[in-house]
């Protein structure tokens, strides 16, 4: 689920053609691009709602970000899980298939014996963890360029002892925390190490090991449901499928996702969280149960063209490869 994304792969070509890894690293790079491109501005709108302040709902929300950041807010952040994508989609679904590939060797003694349910599980959930090694610096600094806002601005001032300056005089574009991803990654290397790169990755891996879960399990149940009359590749199946499965999988991971994006959030200048089991009881003491389901329909409604646009796409180039 980092970078707001999954490795978008689906069980059963893995079963049926498990050897063929290359051809699964090959199609993750177009698909993947597109659901970044896809959800990232609803993700810099869930983001805020979870980890900023003054945002009455979704709707406010994202008409704040347009008043005062224009269309370009929405786009915060962006550059770094884009590039990552590919090599991000490539390790992890190398990853999946291979853990399949070794749970059938294990259990049944064949490495391309179809996979059960309760293998998928297995390897869904081993897929998850693997995937914060990867994910969590991405999310990391996605979360924190699209966490650059002008109230974030003004409350460091205040810590820095500088009250008396007025907000309006502080100029967002002109003064930046962070220059750019590099620059960003640079600053937290220097100042909190390599430690301070996986920040809130402790909460990364209780969203995403259920999150994978319960994202390749309905993916597979969805296409044998809907696909008529066991024809896997129709692509109306294929879109409604990956779309319900990524609505799921997201509002589900919701609570987890959102201690993850306020650890995420906290600069070394401005910390206000010591940990998981911190940022869980101060949230809930200052706003109550609600608070960890913000979001929540933002995903939901984000993670369907996400997941359906990256589940058609990889579906659609795989046919097209095996054509060759």
């Amino acid at each position: 689920m980092t970078n707001d994304c999954f490795v978008q792969a689906t069980p059963k070509p893995a079963r049926q053609h498990g050897d063929d890894l290359s051809v699964g690293t090959k199609h993750s790079r177009q698909p993947g691009a597109s659901s970044v491109i896809v959800g990232h501005p609803l993700d810099t709108v869930k983001t805020r709602l979870q980890a900023g302040k003054g945002y009455k709902n979704t709707l406010h929300c994202v008409v704040q970000i347009y008043r005062t950041e224009t269309v370009a807010g929405f786009f915060k952040g962006l550059s770094f899980p884009l590039a990552s994508i590919t090599v991000y989609n490539s390790v992890v679904f190398g990853f999946f298939s291979n853990s399949q590939r070794v749970i059938s060797k294990v259990r049944y003694g064949d490495a391309r014996h179809p996979c059960s349910m309760l293998d998928l599980t297995v390897a869904s959930m081993s897929t998850g963890l693997m995937s914060v090694v990867l994910g969590a610096p991405v999310d990391l600094v996605k979360i924190r360029l699209q966490m650059q806002t002008l109230p974030m601005l003004a409350e460091n001032l205040n810590l820095a002892g500088t009250s008396n300056i007025a907000v309006r005089s502080v100029s967002l574009q002109g003064q930046p925390t962070y220059r750019g991803p590099i620059h960003c990654i640079n600053s937290i290397l220097r100042t909190e190490g390599i430690q301070g790169l996986y920040r809130g990755a402790g909460a990364m891996v209780l969203r995403d090991v259920p999150g994978y879960t319960l994202y390749f399990l309905p993916y597979t149940l969805f296409r044998r449901w809907l696909s008529p009359e066991g024809n896997s590749s129709h692509l109306c199946s294929i879109w409604l499928a990956g779309g319900l499965a990524g609505s799921i999988s997201w509002v589900t991971a919701t609570p987890a996702d959102v201690v993850k994006s306020r650890l995420q959030a906290d600069t070394l200048h401005s910390r206000k969280y010591n940990g998981i089991l911190h940022c869980i009881v101060q949230s809930y003491k200052t706003e109550g149960i609600h608070v960890f389901f913000r979001g929540a329909s933002v995903n939901a409604i984000r993670g369907f063209p996400m997941s359906a646009t990256m589940f058609l796409g990889y579906e659609l180039s795989l046919q097209f490869f095996r054509g060759f």
